[in-house]
């Protein structure tokens, strides 16, 4: 006997059927083993800024947070957080009652699905998508209903008239993503002002991921959508350290809302980490506190990369659609011709690219529901060493002959 079950019926849940190992894992792996420039994840591949991590260090030697940190997060942190969203926005947060601690926006984003949505409601999400919506959704027993951003002008769009009608009286939640992973699209004022419109008239709860909140560039301006008539009531804004601060494998993420909102977010995340990162709570603390000369240092040094990768991917013969904020560059393949494209085919364009140029992307239709419409758009990261970038540039412009 070998053990095995004689059950017809498949192990994984039929929920998660459509969900195998992410991209991410196999673009990882295949730049492992072609010793390819990894342009794939978005990790930064160098640590923040030192006197955080020895923050994180001191809080470890005396003893604070080795043991369970309080459900709701260290107060210490959460009263960091309640500040930050006060000074940065005008967004007043009690910190007792209105703000959850959680491990890493991803835990933030399924804990709030799975408390909010029941089977046969809808979410209504903008695709591309970061991949875990999808999942967290099927989880919770909900039914995703994509809305697609499309290129126009050099931005990916939302088309508001789309957005309306996808409404229907199933439908629970918006899913919100600004700024945007993977297009770098940063949602405007009256974008914004227009769904929360909509969120208001339709009764609708929001869920606002904004992860990305200091990485915006040019002239885009991040606008939280709890600021406007009508939806500090209705919105779960989530957070996160990792992105803002260099340490994404410290895994600290936050909700902020109202009370019964966080109430209810909490009542299914603590079944899922109960708690995380206890020590690295409290350094985020003391890096929330960080003067403004840090973020600005920090979004220039973005930057001025995001600059030298977009213009390496154009002089390399691809269509590049720069970034309003994010760290993360999506790109038409198609300019390169049928045959390097691979006929426009993102996912045979990736997995290709190693060997011909020794760099990995991502193909953004992992993002989409509607496959075709993301077939010929591949996401690069430029979160990465400035030196790293260059070779990378330099690997691709090979492309282009």
């Amino acid at each position: 006997m070998t053990g095995m079950t004689s059950s017809a019926r498949p192990l994984l849940n039929r929920r998660l059927a459509e969900f195998g190992t992410t991209i991410f894992a196999e673009m990882s792996a295949l730049a492992l083993k072609t010793g390819s420039i990894n342009l794939g994840q978005g990790f930064p591949d160098t640590d923040g800024p030192e006197e955080i991590r020895e923050a994180a260090v001191r809080a470890l030697r005396d003893g604070r947070g080795n043991q369970y940190p309080p459900g709701p997060g260290v107060p210490e942190l959460r009263t960091a957080i309640a500040g930050h969203q006060e000074r940065r926005y005008g967004l007043s947060y009690d910190p007792d009652a209105e703000v959850l601690v959680t491990a890493g926006a991803t835990e933030a984003i399924a804990a709030a699905l799975l408390a909010l949505v029941e089977p046969g409601d809808e979410v209504i999400a903008f695709e591309p998508y970061y991949d875990s919506y999808a999942a967290c959704i099927a989880m919770a027993g909900g039914t995703r209903v994509p809305v697609t951003l499309r290129p126009s002008e050099g931005r990916f769009r939302l088309d508001l008239d789309e957005l309306r009608a996808a409404v229907t009286d199933r439908t629970r939640l918006l899913l919100v993503n600004t700024p945007h992973n993977p297009t770098g699209t940063v949602l405007t004022r009256e974008e914004l002002t227009a769904i929360a419109e909509l969120a208001v008239e339709r009764d609708l709860l929001v869920i606002t991921d904004e992860v990305y909140e200091h990485l915006v560039f040019d002239t885009a301006e991040h606008i939280p959508l709890a600021t406007f008539p009508g939806m500090r009531g209705r919105t779960v804004s989530i957070g996160s350290a990792g992105k803002t601060f260099s340490f994404t494998g410290w895994k600290v993420g936050w909700v902020t809302g109202t009370p019964d909102l966080v109430t209810a977010v909490r009542s299914a995340k603590q079944f899922l980490t109960y708690v995380a990162s206890g020590p690295f709570q409290y350094a985020v603390a003391e890096a929330l506190s960080l003067p403004d000369s840090y973020f600005e240092a920090f979004r220039a040094d973005m930057l001025a990369k995001r600059d030298v990768l977009a213009t390496g991917l154009t002089e390399a013969g691809f269509e590049v659609f720069r970034p309003a904020g994010t760290y993360f560059i999506t790109t038409d393949i198609r300019p390169l011709g049928p045959e390097l494209s691979k006929n426009g085919d993102g996912f045979a364009f990736c997995r290709a690219l190693p060997e011909l140029a020794g760099v990995v992307a991502i193909p953004n239709a992992v993002f989409y529901d509607h496959r075709e419409a993301g077939a010929p758009f591949v996401r690069f990261a430029f979160c990465k060493r400035v030196g790293v970038l260059e070779e990378a540039v330099g690997r691709l412009k090979s492309l282009a002959g």
